[in-house]
């Protein structure tokens, strides 16, 4: 009799907590996975047959540019911050052995990268093919520097592994391939979720851009 009680009860406990379980709301990611692509060098060209792009044509001889990065969302939060406080927020706390970063990932977890399959003129810095991390030195909110480095990025946090990075932990300045001061402007509007961007497109030219609450910053590059 009594087994069958604990049973019971067992049952019920499980149930209740099957219940329970199914009301809770699904778990979100707190800065999910992004990217933004963009191709230059190419041309469009019309076939024999018509293509279901817009014009009809097909783009040809092109080569792709792309930025990975992780999204965090505002949330309400005031992420830049002002004064002497201004741009603390976005470097992260002391992990392992490793004090803070002396930079901003631009980005969340996983460093903010960058690959390209055509060398690049960034500001005026010459960036050849291949894949790199990008961080930004947030000094005020007029001097934000765009640094393309060589430095490899961790999938998850490995403070023995000295090869790579995750995030801007680790972050030294002699793999920079280049420094590039960007354009801060304000915008009328928010950016709820950080967002990098190519912007003014054409054939082999362009702006890469980060977005965020009503603060937005760019650099220019051309595609050699």
């Amino acid at each position: 009799m009594l087994r069958r009680v604990i049973v019971g009860i067992a049952a019920v406990l499980a149930c209740s907590a099957a219940v329970v379980a199914q009301q809770q709301p699904p778990a979100r990611p707190l800065s999910p996975s992004g990217s933004t692509q963009a191709q230059v060098l190419g041309r469009w060209e019309k076939g024999e047959r018509p293509t279901f792009a817009v014009g009809q044509e097909r783009y040809v001889g092109g080569k792709w540019l792309e930025i990975t990065y992780g999204r965090p969302a505002l949330r309400g939060r005031d992420v830049f911050g002002s004064g002497a406080n201004y741009g603390k927020a976005l470097i992260d706390l002391p992990l392992g052995d490793f004090g803070p970063p002396p930079v901003w990932r631009a980005g969340a977890n996983v460093s903010t990268r960058l690959m390209t399959e055509a060398t690049l003129t960034i500001g005026d810095k010459k960036v050849p093919a291949g894949e790199y991390s990008l961080f930004i030195d947030v000094k005020s909110p007029t001097n934000w520097t765009l640094i393309v480095s060589s430095w490899g990025a961790l999938q998850r946090f490995n403070q023995a592994d000295k090869t790579a990075l995750w995030g801007a932990y680790g972050y030294t300045p002699e793999k920079d391939v280049a420094r590039v001061a960007m354009k801060v402007e304000s915008m009328p509007f928010s950016v709820e979720q950080l967002t990098w961007a190519f912007l003014d497109m054409t054939p082999d030219s362009g702006r890469m851009a980060i977005s965020w609450a009503k603060t937005m910053a760019s650099v220019p590059f051309k595609a050699q």
